[in-house]
Formats: C-alpha cells, structure tokens, sequence
C-alpha cells in the first residue's frame, strides 16, 4: 500500500514535537551538535546575518554552543523559531532539507537544555509591586462591602504605566510621592466620606418645575413650557453637548450625606413613533427608550457635560403611552447630584434639529428661525423623539438594617466598640494585608491609635485615624512578601495573595485564606482545587477583563476613534462596549467549559448583541432585541468571521482609528498572537505617504515602500499577517473596496487580501489565512499565551531561562486537548507561578 504525502503544512507544526522522538541518522551522530550549528549557520544564514550585514539587526557570525549568556539564549530561540516557521533562510535562498532543519533543531535545543542550569537569569524574579489602580479600587471595595466608583478616588492618580499593555508588571508600578500623597487624599476621603459622616434622618424633596436645561435649550424650553418640563433628547456621548445630561437645577448642592437614596421620576417616551425620517437620529426605534440616572458635582465641571466620576447609577425602560413613575435606588457622595441621561437616544441633538426644520419646516405653523436650531415649534408642534421627565421625588439617606455595609465590614456587625477598637482595628488591617499581622504591623496602629486619643480625639475618631493609616501602610499597598529571601518558592499566605489578584483582581476570601492558613495551600492538589474554584466564581471577571485588556491590548480600544461623520454608529450605538464584551464573553466561555485555545485562531461560533449583529451582518439582527443582550450565534456558514481575528474590537484596537494599514495590523498580529516582536524600523527609512485621494491602495504604496532593502527583510514577515485583514475596515466591518476616492470619477479600489507567507504558504482570502495560522502556528500561538498568562499573573516578563518550565506547560497542555482551563491550571501550579 502507498503511503500517502505528509502535507507540508503539518511538517511544519510538528518540527518541535519530532525534535525528541525522529532518530538521529548515522551522519547526524558523526557531527557533534556545535559543529551541526556552525555548518548550518555558516550555509544558511551569514550571508545576511554576519557581522557585516547584521540584516534585521540580527548577527549570528559569533553565535555558538555552548551558550554562555542570556543573550545567546534570546538567540537561540529566535532561530528556532525561524527555522521552525521555515522563514529563515528566506525563500529564494537555497532552502535546507528536512533532515538539516531537524538536525539543527535538536542541537539547539539540546544546547538551551545545557545552559539552563549555568545561565543565571538576573531577573527571574517578580519585582514587589503594588497595587495597580483597578486592583486597589477592587481590594478598597472588597474591604468596605460598597462600590467605590461613585468617589473617584484614582481619578487625580499619575496615568498608570504598562509593559507590553500589562498593568501588573512590577517594574512598571512605581510609586511617586505624588502616588503617595494621592494614596493619602484617597483614605482620608474615604473613610471620612463613608464611615465619619453625621448621622441623618431621611429628608424628603420634590421638584416639579424649574427645570432649567443647556443654554441654548433655554430659550425655547421657557417659550414653550416655561422651564416645565425636563427633556432628554440626545445621548451623553456626543460633540455638542445639546440635552444629553438632564440636571435638577434647585438641587445643585446635592444630597447633603453619603449614602442610599430613593429617587421617583415620572417620565415619558416621545414620539419614539415619530414621522421623520430615523437616519435623521441615527437609532434604533424598534428599542423602547432608556433613561439612566449618573452622578453630577456642580463644583467638578459644567453640569451639563460628562464629568470625571459618573458611573451608571440605574437604569429603565421608559414606557410610551403616558406618564409613569419609575423608581430607582442610588448610592450618591455627600454633595453628588442626581442626574438624568438618555443611553440610546438620538446621535447629536442640534444636527437632528437642522435636519428636521430643513426638511420639515412646511409642517409647522410657528415660524422656524432662520438659523434651523430654533426649537420652540419643534416641542411645541413638532414630533421631535425624546424622554420628557415632570417630577421629580428624592427621599434619604435611606438607613440599613444592622448599620451600613462599611461600618459592619470595618468594625463588625455589632459597629464601633470603644473598649474594642484595637481589636477591631486589627481585625480589619489582617484583612486588609491579607496575612496574619505581625507585632511590627501592631505597634504602629497601636501607637498611632493612642496618639490621637492624646491629642483629645475621641475614640472614634481616633478609630479612623487609624484606619486610614492602615489603607496608607506598604502592607495594604504593595503585595508584601513574607516569604524568605533565601527561599524560592512561596509561603501559602504569599502565595494565597497573588492567586487571588491572579484570578479576581481582588484580595482573598475567607476560604483562600483558610487554605493558606492551614498550610494546605503550597501542595499542589489543593492549590489547583482552590484554581478551579476561583474560575468558577463570577469574580473571575476580574481575570478576564484584566487579562484581555493586557493580551489583546483591549483597554486601548476607543483610544483611537474613528472620525464621527463615517461612523454614526459606532459612537450611537457605544459599540465599544459590545466589542469588550464579546471578546470577554468568548474568553469566559472557553475558560468554563475548558474549550480548546485553538479556538481562538478559528471558531464557527462567537457572542453578539443586536449591535454586533448588525455590524456583522448576521441574520440575527432582524430579530435580536437589546434586552436579549448577548446570545450565542453561528459561524458555520460565514467565512468572514470566527476567532479572535474576525472580532471587531480586535479590528479596531489594530487599526489607527482613520484607516487600516496590513503593518499596523501585521504587527499586532505577530505580537499578540504569534508572540514575535519585530524589531523596530531604522530611523532613515521614510514614512509610508498618505493618498489623501483614495486612488491608490496601501498594498501599493507599500510594493513601492518595500523596495528599499531596509524595509523590504521585516515587511516580508509583517505585511502578511495583515494583507488579510484589509478586508474589515478600521471599525471591523466587512468590506470588498476601500472607500470610493473623492475623485468621483475613479473608482472605489478594490480589496486585495491575499497573501504569501515568508515560508511559501499562500492564501486568497480571510479564511485562507486563518487554516495556515491555524495549521502551522498552532503551537507558536499557544506558548505565546502560556507566556502571556505566567507574566500577567507573576508581575514579570517571563526571560528565556522559563523556557524550559513553558515547553513542559504546552506538553501537558496540548495533551489535553489545549483546554483554556487546563492551560491556566498548568500555568498557576507551575514553578515559575509559585515563586518569588
């Protein structure tokens, strides 16, 4: 029988598997490994890569085993990982035979495996960070039982550093005295704002009228209702800032505590049926309205525009028919605000207005002003959609049963105790350092304690004295080792910490501490116990937002924003939002069910809303409904999307917001999914020229870029990994042409995505594209997301000595199917996870 051809795609994937079981041939043994890396280096490579030529910023003339540094390692790796993908040599150079690839392979392997217990890595080792600013919110909100969003408090913080997009890389969270002034601000108002506020019986207010709005809704809001109405007419993310933020004006100084509020409002949905043409407003009207109440501060900027602090307090629907009261409960600051926004209401209120009286003006009796911004007919006359709010009621601050959450999480549930407040202080600090405290973490709260009852505080203020000493202590703020020095792996206590700011991006819980207390926690069957119960916790979104927004470099999405007049709909419908979300909802999905990472590279399946859906051009979108929120939808049909690299916050967070280029997108692509950073361009080499006119294409304007032999060695690895993708624009919708040039007369060029990979692979399309990746970069892909998820949850960059621990990781990995969950359980019991 014929033994049928290996395919060569597979040949390639499998390279590194066949490294420890293809036996040596005769001649392979008569060559010992230094010299099988000398000959094939010298045939192969320093024809571009000697001291000399250094093309790609590469030598390799003095490169040899055995290795003697971390430098020779990094090199290493780097060749083999080209031999592996077949990109070196290039492929119009005489190629190696297999046989030469494999033998090349195992020497240097086996060359790494040598070195790595003589190579001392000089950083192999987390660096003590501190909290970054989403985790010390979390932990604060943890300590306290409440939110903590409605104070704002790292609002004033220095913008945090990342690394390679991460935020929880030690070397990158350093600490200013400005940082620690802030830390100070922040304690203070807090602990003041929540547990030292004066005690309060609810008050009653009521707002019926008055309801002054932006000033050029003055005007006609007096003519036609003389301030009798508060009207919502367009969404808060808008440019003109014409009623998308509905404020009470006799309550600008607020309510007058912290605490829980009960606000009543009587509204109505208008003219969500309305005549007009629906472009005009840029929204769906087949989605009953919205009103949403944030919190305003008179004193923190314009009332009427968005304002640092603003988190969405509630929401509801906002019925048609008639008047009707909505109720909603609100934490609000001592000083906040109610106010009133319309989330899904028209794009930009003064242009619908212009486009109404334009187009209208015949309908109306009242004279419409020449202007066109003139309203007073429109609401009088008119069918202009919009939220009329009439009355307004707010009742508190509304009390709680056994005291507030702050005071029952601080100081227990039977509160302040005088003859207690040592202990209970303490109590809390041991929750708040997250380990048993010591007597050099007693004495200073202690003494600091007693201090202010000298100064004739009284007991319970000096009690919060105290407590803000704890939330400014290094023990709170930074992830304190207790483990020793000399000791490498961690105590459980440690270990306990950094699991818990792994997976929840909070402190631990009662039984993660329990497990560490117990010592149980450092042997591995309950280490990965305790794993997979924080996975399954809902907290995990901690982990998967976190980790998204590092990896895929998510948290830039939005950064770059496409321009308004082309892309109505990605700011009227918040699609940045959706596009977050799905790609967290793939994640989590994957995590749970333990689903394979290959998905990833390719899925027949993904999470939209409505949104999406219409973005996509899916079927669903004719019968989605946004209270349906995210469903799961079919790719099986549709070779336009699946996996990572079909999501449309992918898209956009690797496009520069105007328009798309296959480097910026080649880039991304090599650095988030294959792991492989290229190296920077040389400062002389030109820029890539704009055509403003939209008559050539980038894939032309890059041939002629690509001529330049500076250019040319690096563009032949990146411009691949992106010519498929100009088949989405900056926004990930599909498209066939670019945009049609303003010369009318030329017309809109077409999209070419085909490609061909530096190691001869071709492809025609999007889908094409994706079965090579998927095909013989599987296992690239997959050590790039080890490594990715070992620095996220360590706080460092892994170095080329945790190659060894990685490789096994991937083994164990790949044996089980490449589950997701697998693969951070292997991660996070691993070595390099479990010390210093």
């Amino acid at each position: 029988m014929r033994t049928p051809a290996f395919p060569p795609a597979r040949l390639v994937a499998s390279l590194a598997t066949m490294l420890f079981t293809v036996a040596p041939s005769h001649a392979e043994e008569a060559l010992p490994p230094p010299k099988i890396v000398q000959q094939f280096l010298g045939k192969y490579c320093l024809e571009c890569h000697d001291a000399d030529a250094q093309k790609g910023d590469r030598e390799f003339e003095n490169f040899a085993l055995p290795l003697k540094s971390e430098a020779d390692l990094i090199s290493a790796k780097e060749i083999i990982d080209q031999v592996t993908l077949k990109e070196m040599p290039p492929k119009k150079s005489d190629q190696p035979t297999d046989e030469e690839r494999l033998a090349v392979l195992r020497a240097l392997r086996e060359g790494t495996v040598a070195a790595r217990g003589k190579i001392e890595s000089s950083g192999a080792r987390t660096i003590m960070r501190r909290l970054s600013s989403r985790e010390y919110e979390n932990t604060l909100a943890t300590l306290f039982g409440r939110r903590v969003d409605t104070l704002g408090l790292t609002g004033d913080f220095p913008k945090e550093k990342t690394s390679q997009h991460m935020d929880t890389i030690g070397k990158s969270l350093v600490t200013s005295g400005f940082l620690v002034d802030q830390y100070f601000q922040a304690a203070n108002r807090l602990v003041e704002t929540r547990l030292g506020k004066p005690a309060m019986e609810p008050k009653n207010w009521r707002f019926n009228g008055h309801f002054v709005q932006y000033e050029e809704l003055q005007g006609p809001h007096k003519s036609a209702f003389n301030y009798r109405y508060l009207n919502l007419y367009e969404q808060p993310n808008t440019d003109t800032r014409q009623g998308g933020y509905g404020h009470i004006e006799d309550f600008l100084k607020g309510v007058p505590v912290s605490g829980l509020y009960d606000i009543e409002v009587e509204a109505q949905a208008l003219h969500r049926d309305t005549h007009y043409d629906p472009a005009i407003f840029g929204i769906d009207f087949s989605e009953p309205f919205v009103l949403g109440v944030v919190p305003g501060d008179v004193t923190k900027g314009h009332i009427h525009y968005p304002q640092p602090i603003e988190p969405l307090l509630a929401s509801s629907v906002v019925p048609d028919e008639k008047p009707t009261w909505l109720k909603f409960r609100v934490w609000l600051e001592a000083g906040q605000t109610p106010r009133f926004i319309f989330p899904n209401g028209p794009f930009e209120s003064r242009a619908s207005v212009l486009a109404v009286n334009k187009r209208y003006k015949d309908e109306f009796k009242g004279k419409v002003n020449d202007s066109g911004v003139g309203r007073a007919h429109l609401l009088l006359e008119g069918k202009l959609p919009h939220i009329r709010i009439s009355e307004i009621k707010i009742q508190g601050p509304m009390p709680e049963a056994g005291g507030s959450a702050e005071e029952q999480a601080v100081f227990g549930k039977e509160g302040f105790q005088p003859e207690r407040a040592l202990d209970q202080l303490q109590a809390f600090a041991e929750k708040a350092y997250r380990r048993p405290l010591t007597d050099a973490d007693r004495q200073p709260i202690r003494t600091f304690y007693e201090k202010r009852l000298a100064e004739k505080a009284t007991p319970r203020q000096a009690a919060l004295d105290s407590l803000k000493l704890i939330l400014c202590s290094p023990s709170f703020l930074y992830f304190t080792e207790i483990t020793e020095d000399s000791a490498k792996a961690l105590t459980a206590y440690d270990l306990a910490t950094r699991l818990s700011y792994a997976l929840w991006a909070a402190p631990p819980d009662a039984e993660l501490l329990a497990s560490a207390k117990s010592g149980k926690l450092t042997q591995k069957a309950e280490l990965k116990k305790q794993i997979q119960r924080l996975i399954a916790d809902d907290r995990s979104s901690g982990f998967t937002n976190g980790f998204l927004d590092s990896w895929l470099n998510l948290r830039d999405l939005g950064s770059m924003p496409p321009p308004r007049e082309t892309n109505r709909g990605y700011y009227a419908e918040d699609l940045p939002t959706s596009m977050k979300t799905e790609a967290r909802l793939f994640f989590r999905d994957l995590l749970k069910n333990n689903g394979s990472v290959a998905r990833f590279l390719h899925a027949d399946y993904t999470f939209a809303d409505k949104k999406l859906a219409k973005l996509y051009d899916l079927p669903e979108q004719k019968t989605l409904r946004l209270a349906d929120g995210f469903q799961k939808v079919s790719f099986k049909d549709n070779p336009r999307r699946g996996g990572l690299l079909g999501m449309a916050g992918v898209l956009t967070v690797s496009a520069n917001g105007v328009e798309t280029s296959p480097v910026t997108r080649g880039v991304w692509v090599s650095e988030n999914i294959l792991g492989i950073q290229p190296p920077p361009p040389p400062d002389e080499v030109p820029a890539i020229e704009a055509d403003i006119s939209g008559a050539t294409t980038i894939r032309e304007r890059l041939a002629k870029h690509s001529t330049d032999k500076t250019c040319a060695e690096c563009h032949r690895k990146i411009d691949p990994l992106g010519f498929s993708l100009e088949s989405f624009d900056p926004i990930g919708r599909w498209r066939s042409s670019y945009p049609k040039p303003k010369n009318s007369k030329v017309p809109a060029p077409k999209v070419d995505s085909s490609g061909e990979f530096p190691s001869g692979e071709t492809y025609t399309d999007f889908a094409g594209f994706k079965k090579i990746i998927r095909e013989t970069r599987e296992d690239l892909f997959a050590r790039h997301l080890i490594r990715q998820v070992l620095s996220y949850t360590t706080g460092r960059h892994m170095e080329p000595a945790d190659d060894f621990e990685i490789n096994e990781i991937h083994t164990t990995v790949k044996e089980n199917r490449l589950g997701l969950q697998t693969l951070i359980v292997e991660c996070l019991t691993s070595d390099i996870f479990r010390s210093r």
